[in-house]
Formats: C-alpha cells, sequence, structure tokens
C-alpha cells in the first residue's frame, strides 16, 4: 500500500489568458464588495437593504462566480499537456503500454496475451478487458487529483485487495510516565474495532473514431484520460459526500452527527449557528469562529472549509465586527480562496443552506476522509455496439469513509 500526494494546480506562472482572467476575477470581485458595502450601510439605516441593491449584489455575485470558474478552467487547459506532442519518455515505452497501445488501436489482444503467460498472472477481468499500463493508469489518477475536490484534500491510499481494513484503538493508545528505575507497569490492554473500506467499480466508456485511432501523433494514455477524468470526477464527487455505501463509497455526510458537546466516536460532531437556515443576526462570524475553535489545534493547522457554490456566495457577503470581510478572494491563480484565514474547498454535492442543513464542513480532510484506490485500471474495446464509433468500457475499483472521527466539525444551521 502506498500514499499518494497530490500535485497543487497553483504554479509560479500561468499564460497570459490565465492572467488576465485572474485579473477580470479581482475587478468583479471589487465590484462586489462596494455593492455588498452598499447594501450593508443600507441595512444599519433602514434595517433592510433597497431591492435593486441585493438584485445588484446577486447579480455581481453570480459573474464573480462565473470568472471563477474560468480561471479553474483555464489553469486546468494548462495543466493538461496536449493531445499530441511529446508522449513517449526518452527510455521508450514499456511492453505492457506498446501492447496496450496496439490493443486500443486495432483491437491486438495477441501481446497482452503473451504478457499474461510470461508473468504468469491475469490481466483481464472477470468482465473481459485488460489492465491498462502503468502510464496510463498515472495519467487518470493525475487528472483526477487535479479536478475532484474531495479526492484533492482526502489522503489517497492505493491497494491491491478490494477491501482495506484498518484497526484502530476506541480508547486511545494506552500510555504513562515513568522513572529511570521505576518498575513499568503493565498497560491497560486497548479496545480495538476495524473500519473497513470497500471498493466499488466505478466506470466510463469514452468513443473514439478509427480515424482518431489510427492517427499515430495521438497519445492513447492522455487521450483516455482526458475522456474519462470529468465522468469519474463527477462521480466521485457525489459519492465521496452523499455515497450510501452500497455499490460506491460512503459519503462524510451520511455518517451520524451529534452536537459537539455530547461528541463521541463513530459520529461527526457539530456547531448550531443559532438561527434555522441561516446565520443569527450579527452573529455569522461568532458561529464560524466556534465552528474552528470545536477543532483540536492538532487538526486546525491543515485544516480546510468545505461548502458547494452557492453556500460560498452566501459567506462571501460576511463581514466581522471591525468591517472586514471573512471571504477573502484567492492570492494569485490558481490558489485557493479563504474563510478566516482557512482555505475554502468547492463541493457541489454538499447541501445548500437550510434549516437543519450541515452546509459547511471544516476540518483537515487528509486525516478525516480516506480514499481507496484499488490498483488497477482495466480497459475493454467494443467496436461492435455503437458502429462506426469504437467504444473503450473503462472501469476502476475505489472506495472511500471516514477514518477519523474527531478531524472534522459540521456547521448546522438550527437554532
Amino acid at each position: 500500500m502506498s500514499d499518494h500526494s497530490h500535485p497543487s494546480l497553483e504554479t509560479k506562472a500561468h499564460a497570459p489568458e490565465a492572467g488576465a482572467a485572474f485579473h477580470e476575477f479581482m475587478q468583479a470581485f471589487e465590484s462586489f464588495r462596494e455593492a455588498n458595502d452598499e447594501r450593508l450601510g443600507e441595512i444599519e439605516k433602514r434595517m433592510s437593504a433597497d431591492v435593486l441593491t441585493e438584485e445588484k449584489v446577486d447579480r455581481i455575485s453570480k459573474s464573480l462566480d462565473e470568472q471563477e470558474r474560468r480561471v479553474e478552467r483555464l489553469i486546468l487547459k494548462e495543466a493538461r499537456p496536449a493531445l499530441g506532442g511529446e508522449r513517449r519518455p526518452a527510455a521508450g515505452p514499456s511492453e505492457h503500454r506498446s501492447a496496450f497501445e496496439r490493443y486500443v488501436r486495432g483491437g491486438d489482444e495477441q501481446g497482452l496475451r503473451r504478457l499474461e503467460e510470461k508473468a504468469m498472472s491475469s490481466l483481464t477481468g472477470a468482465d473481459g478487458g485488460f489492465l491498462v499500463p502503468d502510464e496510463t493508469e498515472t495519467e487518470i489518477g493525475r487528472r483526477l487529483a487535479a479536478i475532484s475536490p474531495i479526492r484533492a484534500i482526502a489522503t489517497v491510499r492505493m491497494v491491491s485487495a478490494a477491501v482495506l481494513k484498518k484497526p484502530f484503538a476506541i480508547d486511545g493508545a494506552q500510555t504513562g510516565w515513568v522513572g529511570e528505575a521505576d518498575a513499568r507497569p503493565q498497560t491497560t490492554a486497548p479496545q480495538l474495532a476495524e473500519l473497513a473500506f470497500p471498493t466499488m467499480e466505478l466506470y466510463a466508456m469514452p468513443a473514439a473514431t478509427n480515424a482518431l485511432l489510427d492517427d499515430a501523433a495521438v497519445d492513447i494514455d492522455r487521450w483516455i484520460g482526458d475522456e474519462v477524468e470529468q465522468a469519474f470526477a463527477a462521480q466521485e464527487g457525489a459519492a465521496f459526500v452523499n455515497g450510501d455505501g452500497v455499490a460506491k463509497p460512503k459519503g462524510f455526510m451520511t455518517y451520524p452527527t451529534v452536537d459537539e458537546g455530547a461528541w463521541a466516536w463513530g459520529s461527526v460532531g457539530t456547531v448550531a449557528t443559532g438561527a434555522d437556515g441561516g446565520f443569527a443576526p450579527g452573529e455569522a462570524a461568532d458561529s464560524l469562529l466556534d465552528l474552528v475553535y470545536a477543532l483540536k489545534a492538532g487538526y486546525r493547522q491543515n485544516a480546510s472549509f468545505v461548502m458547494n457554490r452557492r453556500t460560498q456566495a452566501s459567506v462571501r457577503k460576511l463581514k466581522d465586527g471591525d468591517g472586514n470581510y471573512l471571504w477573502q478572494p484567492p492570492a494569485s491563480a490558481g490558489a485557493r480562496a479563504t474563510l478566516m484565514g482557512f482555505p475554502t474547498v468547492e463541493a457541489e454535492d454538499m447541501p445548500d443552506i437550510a434549516t437543519d442543513a450541515k452546509a459547511i464542513a471544516f476540518g483537515d480532510f487528509g486525516r478525516f476522509y480516506l480514499v481507496v484506490d484499488r490498483q488497477g485500471v482495466r480497459v475493454l474495446r467494443d467496436p461492435y455496439s455503437a458502429k462506426p464509433y469504437v467504444l473503450f468500457y473503462t472501469t476502476k475499483r475505489v472506495g472511500g469513509g471516514i477514518q477519523d472521527f474527531d478531524a472534522a466539525k459540521f456547521l448546522d444551521f438550527a437554532a
């Protein structure tokens, strides 16, 4: 088993197009701040804002979201290599990769079958198809790390078995202090329990024309990675947040929750805002501060806020008691916006702000949530079902679940 670090989208320099888009985003944020200041001033004077001012703030906020998405798309576009170009390492392709490419381009299975015999192991799955070479699997994993929001901040572990079982001590490790010459008393036997993270099958079915497959300039690894990334990322993103654990990973929002004052292992602690379906008037900053400090110091140093775009639009309007905005834009193209100094991560599958909704999560997701990838991505070539196109039934097995219930807390929009 091995842990994988995730590449950041932030780089030292970006193409002029991305830089220009980020400049437009910052201009939109300045316009938003001016309009929202006007709205807050009207509320302070008349206890309510003018309808036209509210509409203006919402319109600029939506524009700000569009500008942010545009910057993200341009940064991702820069991160992707061209479809053609330098596609082979200096040492040349591996034997597996060469055989796999012949299979994808022309349906030649002989090379992969010979590799099976040579390795005395099966490269095929129960439903057919062949294992992709390491280069292709790495390409798919790299792309998913860049665009799947929860995968980008969680711990990702590669395993070869169908289920990862992880023991943990319910009462924590038994320790104590003793002097140099003192007898070492026997510690109490720890109570151990086991977390199980089964992997489930995720699939995508990109299609290609024969002309594309015949083009030697097209890099098969990158083409498959490009085709399956959005499908895999969308399905993963939904499952990591709200998956029920049946034929999919178990999402962190589906575990039991309990008020932080009564927290116990096996549930996620919550902090209430004090108002149903929103923040208590004038106490939004206090609610967020309570959420931050509900988390132990050891988790806070690597913590992030997780919410959807609509919740972020609401949080963007908030100020502290000194008139400073709690939400701040990214410092540069490719960086993350911050809330109260902590990075914000957008996960569209998080719930909207509503009564009793846990719309904001805060925690160290690297310790909170575990993504389990089973080694091996498989591809089954199907030239018959959608003539004249060739379909590629691409599957990977992935699981997920909470591994440390104390590493994150939810903000509950309830009294």
